[in-house]
């Protein structure tokens, strides 16, 4: 079935939409609070369709991402207990929570640069950040730190590919596409 590649299609061609730039802020302002969705989805294609802007695009997902993030250590720090916590459970996400909690308790300021940078749900250590009270100040910065790192690597290499990566893409897209699925499927039992 290729149905990855007419996902892939639909998304290079709203990428290229007017807007395209304030809807890759508002996912990406929003990823960082609680969107499960992760901004290189636009990110990639927005780069692919505008490569002059890569630099512009980046600075915005990461500019979106550190506010959204820091939105999301202000719920966490004020209103954990009555509407987090309860959200927290009811979408199943506890065990990661705790596992976060953990990774703050080891690793301290370095969990959020860690979960900046990589696939991590970033959502989950901006709350937890707040929650455990962390210092503002070095959490705002290795969430800049993390955030800026990914999405300029993420810009940085589509730009780099240019059109070459695209049409590799294009001919490998539903496999990829097959591919992932099924290790989010195998993800989930190993984990579950």
């Amino acid at each position: 079935m290729k149905i990855f590649s007419s996902l892939y299609q639909w998304t290079l061609h709203w990428a290229e939409h007017k807007f395209a730039p304030r809807y890759l802020a508002v996912l990406t302002f929003v990823e960082s609070i609680f969107f499960p969705i992760p901004p290189d989805v636009l990110l990639a294609p927005m780069v692919l369709a505008k490569p002059h802007k890569a630099w512009y695009f980046a600075s915005l997902t990461t500019i979106a991402s550190i506010l959204g993030g820091a939105v999301g250590y202000c719920l966490g720090y004020l209103m954990f207990e009555p509407w987090i916590q309860p959200l927290i459970t009811q979408f199943g996400y506890q065990a990661r929570f705790d596992v976060a909690i953990k990774w703050f308790h080891e690793w301290g300021v370095w969990v959020v640069f860690i979960a900046g940078f990589s696939p991590i749900p970033y959502k989950l250590f901006t709350v937890s950040a707040g929650f455990l009270h962390m210092a503002f100040i070095p959490f705002f910065i290795a969430s800049a730190i993390g955030r800026g790192m990914r999405f300029f690597l993420v810009a940085g290499l589509i730009k780099w590919g240019g059109s070459a990566m695209e049409q590799k893409l294009r001919q490998w897209v539903d496999l990829i596409g097959w591919i992932v699925v099924a290790a989010i499927v195998v993800g989930y039992f190993i984990l579950r």
